[in-house]
C-alpha cells in the first residue's frame, strides 16, 4: 500500500472510490445528437483505466428542452439517452472508476436559435454577456416543469448505472436564483431573504431524492463566493455552505468561488497560463472546516504537487484535475509507477475551453491523441521493424514525430539549425504571461533525450549530411519565416518589421506603432503588449470585421487587461495596401474589403503578422531521391493507416514534411501532423 496522500481511498457514503483524484465536470462537447456516444465513451474510459478514482461527466447536462445545447450538451431530458449512459458507466466501472454527472439547466446561460428555438428562461430579466439572449422571467407553472424535469433525468440517470449526479449551481438557472444579482423575482422565490433565494435549488434537491431515494449519491457545485459586488460574499457563501449540510440531502459539496456570466469572470474562475494555480483551493478548505462535509474541488490545479498538497492539507477530500487529464490521461498510473516526471504537463493555454466557447469540440494544444482516443494511442506501440529515422527541425512538430518514432523503437536523428529546440514556441515563451508554454518543448525534448534520440544542434541540415545516415524516412519539420507579403499588392513590405522581431526583443518599439493583423492569433497581440508596456501609441488592425478571432474567449482576456489601460486602440474592416518612406515616418495606404474607400495615415513603426511561408528549401530538394516524392496518402492518414505511396522506386527513402513547413497553422496542428505520421512508422 502506498503511503502517498493521493493514492488513499475515500469513503463516500457507500462508495468507495480507489484514490483522490477525479476529473470534474465539463463538456468536452463529443455528443452526437445530443447523446453520449462512443467517443464520448472513448474519453472518459481513457482516464479510467489509467486510474482515476472519479469520472464528473458533462458539463452540463440539460435537462430541459428550453435549456438548449449550447456547449454541445448530452440531453438527459429524453428516455433515449438511458443506453448510451450505461455504456459509459459500464466502461468506466471495468477499471474500477466511478462515475457521475452533472444535470443542469443552464437558464439564461444559453441562446434561443439553438436547439427547439424556444425562449431561455431566467430568475432574472437581463441577458447574460457572454451570451447575450434576453431570457423569459420565469413564471410559476415554468419552475414546477423543471423541478420535474430535473427528478425525470436524475432518474434516467440511475437507472443507467451513474453513481451519483451533481447538481449545477454555478452561473446556471439555480445559481441564477440563489444569488441576488440574478434575481429579479418576488415572492417565494424572490430575492429579499437567502431563504428565498434558496428555495429554488432547494426544491429541486428534495424532488430529486425523492425520486431516486436515500442511497443514491447526490452533490451540488455551487459558488461560495462570487467575488463581485453585490452578490454572494464569502460570509453568506460559508453560511449557504452550512445550510446545504444542515439539510440532510446531500452527500458532498464541489466549491467554486466567482461568476461565469463574462468572459473575465470566467477566466477568474478557470484561470489560464499566466495566471495563479490553485487561486480558491484555501477557501474550498474553508468551506470544509466549516461544514465538515466531503468537499471536492477544481480550478486550475495542474501539477501533481499542488494536488498531494490539497488533500495531504486536509483542505480538500477529492481533488479535480481536468485540464491536466486532457494533457495527460494517465497521470495516475504515472504516479503509482513512481514516473511523475513523465507526465505530460498542462500548460494552461486552454485550447480545449476556448474552443468549446466558440463551438467547438475540446482539444489539447498538446495531447493530439485527446478526444481521438477511437483513432488516436496514448500509449504508442512500438514497430515491428526497427527503421532509421531523420527529422529536421525540433519545433513542436518534430519532436513530437521523433518522440513517437522513439517510442515506436526507432533509430531517430534530429537536425535544428537553432542552438535549442523549440521553433516558434520558444518566441512565445518570451512573453512571460505565456512562459508555460516552453513545457510543451521540454517535456518532449526530455523524453526524446531519456529514449535515446541523437539531437545535431546548430547543424543547419543539408541534404549530403541526411543522405549520409542512410535514413528509411525523413520528417522535414522546419517551420517557416513570417511572411511580410502584403495581399493586395503581391509584394513585400520591405519597410516593415515583424511580430516576431518585437516579441523577441529584435527591434525596440518606436513612438507611434501600427500592428497590422493578417492572422489573428497571438502573436499581433503578443507585440502590441510588448510594446504598450513600453509607453508605444500602438494600434492593432485587421481587415478582419473583429480582431484576433483565434485568440478565443478565455486567452483574449489577460490581453485586453493589459492593453485596455495603455494607449491602444483597434482598428476593425482596414486592410493595409502600401508601406512608403514620408521624411522620418512611414506613410500606410490603409482601404478596406467592403468598399473602395483608401485613407493615408503615418506611423513611426509599422509590424505585420501574416503567418508564415514554409522553409521547404531542403524538402524540395529531397524529393526526387524519395521513393514517394513526398506524397501523402490523404486516405490513409485520415484512417490511421501508414503511408505506402510509392513514386519513385530507385528512391531511398519516404520523405515527408509536417506543420508549418507546409502551411502556417497552430501548435495543436502541428504536433497532430506529427503524431497520426509518425505513430504507424
Amino acid at each position: 500500500m502506498s503511503d502517498d496522500p493521493l493514492l488513499q481511498p475515500f469513503d463516500l457514503k457507500h462508495l468507495r472510490l480507489k484514490n483522490r483524484i477525479m476529473t470534474t465536470s465539463h463538456e468536452p462537447a463529443y455528443p452526437e445528437d445530443g447523446m453520449p456516444k462512443d467517443r464520448y465513451r472513448a474519453y472518459h474510459e481513457e482516464r479510467a483505466k489509467a486510474g482515476v478514482a472519479l469520472a464528473m461527466t458533462a458539463g452540463s447536462a440539460a435537462v430541459s428542452k428550453d435549456s438548449p445545447p449550447v456547449f454541445n450538451n448530452v440531453l438527459v431530458y429524453s428516455d433515449e439517452v438511458v443506453p448510451w449512459i450505461q455504456n459509459l458507466t459500464d466502461s468506466c466501472h471495468e477499471h474500477g472508476c466511478a462515475v457521475m454527472i452533472q444535470l443542469t439547466h443552464l437558464g439564461r446561460r444559453t441562446t434561443w436559435n439553438k436547439g427547439n428555438w424556444l425562449p431561455s428562461v431566467s430568475s432574472s430579466k437581463h441577458r447574460e454577456p457572454a451570451h447575450r439572449a434576453f431570457p423569459k422571467l420565469i413564471e410559476d407553472w415554468d419552475i414546477e416543469r423543471i423541478i420535474t424535469d430535473f427528478a425525470d433525468a436524475a432518474e434516467r440517470m440511475q437507472a443507467g448505472g451513474m453513481d451519483g449526479i451533481e447538481l449545477q449551481v454555478y452561473g446556471h438557472l439555480l445559481d441564477q436564483f440563489w444569488s441576488p444579482l440574478t434575481n429579479d423575482l418576488v415572492g417565494p422565490y424572490g430575492a429579499d431573504t437567502l431563504e428565498n433565494r434558496m428555495r429554488f435549488p432547494m426544491d429541486v434537491l428534495d424532488a430529486v431524492r425523492k425520486r431516486v431515494g436515500p442511497d443514491f449519491i447526490i452533490g451540488f457545485r455551487y459558488t461560495a463566493d462570487e467575488a463581485q459586488k453585490g452578490g454572494i460574499t464569502p460570509e453568506e457563501g460559508i453560511e449557504i455552505s452550512k445550510k446545504l449540510a444542515e439539510c440532510g440531502q446531500l452527500d458532498f459539496l464541489n466549491v467554486i468561488r466567482g461568476r461565469i456570466h463574462t468572459d473575465p469572470a470566467m477566466t477568474d474562475i478557470i484561470p489560464v497560463q499566466g495566471m495563479r494555480s490553485a487561486p480558491h483551493l484555501d477557501f474550498a478548505g474553508e468551506v470544509k472546516r466549516a461544514t465538515g462535509m466531503p468537499t471536492f474541488h477544481a480550478s486550475r490545479i495542474p501539477d501533481v504537487a499542488t494536488a498531494r498538497h490539497a488533500i495531504k492539507s486536509g483542505l480538500l477530500d477529492m481533488v479535480g484535475m481536468t485540464r491536466a487529464h486532457m494533457a495527460d490521461p494517465h497521470i495516475v498510473r504515472k504516479i503509482e509507477l513512481g514516473r511523475e516526471e513523465d507526465i505530460r504537463p498542462c500548460v494552461g493555454a486552454t485550447y480545449c475551453l476556448d474552443r468549446i466557447y466558440q463551438g467547438g469540440e475540446a482539444l489539447c494544444m498538446h495531447n493530439a491523441a485527446t478526444g481521438r482516443e477511437l483513432t488516436m494511442p496514448h500509449d504508442i506501440p512500438k514497430a515491428e521493424i526497427k527503421r532509421k529515422v531523420v527529422v529536421v527541425g525540433a519545433g513542436p512538430s518534430g519532436l513530437e514525430a521523433a518522440r513517437i518514432s522513439a517510442e515506436r523503437g526507432h533509430d531517430v536523428n534530429v537536425f535544428e539549425a537553432q542552438a535549442n529546440a523549440g521553433g516558434q514556441v520558444r518566441i512565445t515563451a518570451m512573453t512571460p504571461r505565456r512562459r508555460e508554454m516552453i513545457s510543451i518543448i521540454e517535456w518532449r525534448e526530455a523524453q526524446c533525450t531519456a529514449m535515446g534520440v541523437t539531437f545535431h544542434f546548430n547543424q543547419y541540415a543539408e541534404t549530403g549530411d541526411i543522405v549520409a545516415l542512410n535514413p528509411d524516412v525523413v520528417i522535414i519539420a522546419t517551420g517557416g519565416l513570417p511572411n511580410i507579403e502584403l495581399f493586395e499588392t503581391g509584394q513585400d513590405a520591405e519597410l516593415v518589421e515583424t511580430s516576431w522581431d518585437m516579441i523577441t526583443g529584435d527591434i525596440k518599439p518606436a513612438d507611434d506603432v501600427l500592428i497590422y493583423d493578417e492572422s489573428g492569433d497571438h502573436p499581433a497581440l503578443q507585440a502590441a503588449e510588448v510594446a504598450a508596456e513600453a509607453g508605444s501609441k500602438v494600434e492593432i488592425m485587421t481587415p478582419d470585421r473583429e480582431f484576433a478571432p483565434d485568440i478565443m474567449a478565455m486567452n483574449l482576456v489577460p490581453y485586453m487587461r493589459s492593453l485596455q489601460d495603455k494607449d491602444v486602440t483597434f482598428t476593425v474592416t482596414r486592410r493595409l495596401l502600401n508601406v512608403e518612406r514620408h521624411g522620418n515616418k512611414l506613410l500606410a495606404t490603409i482601404g478596406t474589403d467592403y468598399s473602395d474607400h483608401t485613407y493615408t495615415s503615418e506611423y513611426d513603426q509599422v509590424i505585420v503578422n501574416y503567418g508564415t511561408m514554409p522553409l521547404d528549401d531542403l524538402y524540395i530538394e529531397l524529393k526526387p531521391l524519395s521513393s514517394n516524392g513526398g506524397a501523402v496518402d490523404h486516405d490513409a492518414l485520415i484512417a490511421g493507416e501508414k503511408q505506402s505511396i510509392v513514386r519513385n522506386r530507385e528512391g531511398n527513402f519516404q520523405l515527408f514534411r509536417i506543420g508549418d513547413a507546409v502551411s502556417a497553422r497552430n501548435t495543436h496542428a502541428a504536433i497532430y501532423d506529427a503524431l497520426r505520421l509518425a505513430k504507424d512508422l
